[in-house]
């Protein structure tokens, strides 16, 4: 067997840590939720996945030293393009999932077994024309729209769902149009 020709053993899942993240629920005047949809190609979302379901709300990694509300706001700006928001609640604790196994070793740059999240409800204080997905360097969605919080879960890749049905028990109460 040449060097080319050895299999490669992926990571084992359990000596991998979970990812630190924050994930934003970005809530509109209509009581809707901003969700994007996943650039995909060269091994993008739908590669990676096997999935067409590449919708998702904002999220990201923390930076080493940030705090995590510090970090929620960056990723909303980064993600979304806009800093429209203000917090209105975050979940009490952290929220995991781990990565379906074929993605174990390829996805979060091979280093993770998946993430651990600190979710915030953040209210939209701007207008639609605040919002500018491509105003990031790196943009990660090619298209966004307002939803039903009851329809989330619908659009997530499987093996997110047990996260957002349980970030929907927390913060979905706050999706509501506002007075």
């Amino acid at each position: 067997m040449t060097e080319n020709e050895k299999s490669v053993t992926p990571p084992n899942t359990e000596t991998l840590p979970y990812r630190p993240c924050v994930g934003i629920m970005l809530i509109n005047r209509e009581g809707l939720v901003w969700a994007g949809n996943r650039i995909s190609g060269d091994g993008g979302a739908q590669e990676l996945t096997g999935t067409t379901l590449t919708w998702q709300m904002p999220q990201g990694g923390i930076d080493e030293g940030e705090d995590p509300a510090t970090a929620a706001l960056r990723e909303l700006k980064e993600e979304a393009g806009t800093d429209k928001a203000r917090i209105i609640g975050e979940t009490a604790g952290w929220l995991t999932y781990d990565l379906p196994p074929h993605l174990i070793g390829i996805a979060l740059k091979g280093k993770y077994r998946g993430q651990k999240q600190k979710w915030f409800a953040m209210r939209f204080t701007g207008e639609d024309s605040d919002i500018d997905i491509a105003a990031d360097d790196h943009q990660e969605f090619s298209e966004w729209a307002w939803v039903p919080v009851n329809k989330l879960v619908d659009l997530i890749v499987p093996f997110k769902r047990a996260v957002y049905e349980q970030l929907i028990r927390e913060l979905g109460p706050l999706a509501r149009p506002r007075d």
